[in-house]
């Protein structure tokens, strides 16, 4: 079965890739941060930010590719159920770090298939990390180890490069960190065939 990806995140393509899942990428170009302000403003909680997100990119690509299961993705910190958001500068990922340091916070990641335009399936887990209590010269040595443009396109804290070390523990399923819960959408795609 092959499935189309509404995402530009290389992390998740390469889940999919690992598990053999044969998959077309096709971004989205939701813009983001205007779907989540209008969110807030509503009073919606981190989860259903993440779950609308990912429902909106898998809707708006699958519109155009009909009869194509189309697989939409989100992921977003939450810090006493206040979003983190992807940094727009180095001097704000430190900003974030500092927030996030010596703090136990939740990475929740929806996932949505969508057909012909509608959502058939979605998926959110949530995973808990807590961040070791770090100084600030080790917070900006961290930063220093990553790319402006890694940085800015998947945030702060890269858990399956360096950022593992930032953390006293990770709790949750490592795809799930990554991005991608991919063991709850290999179960919908094998009940779906």
């Amino acid at each position: 079965m092959k499935l189309i990806l509404a995402s530009k995140s290389g992390v998740r393509k390469q889940i999919l890739d690992n598990y053999n899942i044969d998959c077309e990428v096709v971004v989205s170009n939701v813009d983001e941060d205007e779907v989540k302000s209008s969110l807030l403003a509503e009073g919606a909680n981190p989860a259903l930010i993440s779950k609308n997100l990912a429902e909106i990119k898998s809707i708006k690509v699958s519109n155009r590719n009909p009869n194509q299961l189309v697989l939409g993705a989100d992921s977003v910190i939450s810090l006493n159920n206040e979003i983190i958001n992807k940094p727009k500068s180095r001097n704000e990922a430190l900003e974030i770090l500092k927030k996030l340091n010596n703090s136990k916070h939740y990475l929740i990641s929806s996932v949505c298939i969508s057909k012909n335009g509608s959502m058939i399936w979605n998926y959110t887990d949530s995973s808990e990390l807590k961040m070791k209590n770090l100084s600030n010269d080790q917070l900006e040595n961290y930063l220093k180890k990553i790319s402006t443009e890694t940085l800015l396109a998947y945030g702060v804290y890269q858990v399956e490069a360096d950022g593992l070390e930032l953390f006293e523990y990770v709790k949750g399923d490592h795809n799930s960190i990554m991005g991608l819960p991919i063991k709850h959408i290999i179960n919908y795609i094998n009940q779906y065939k």
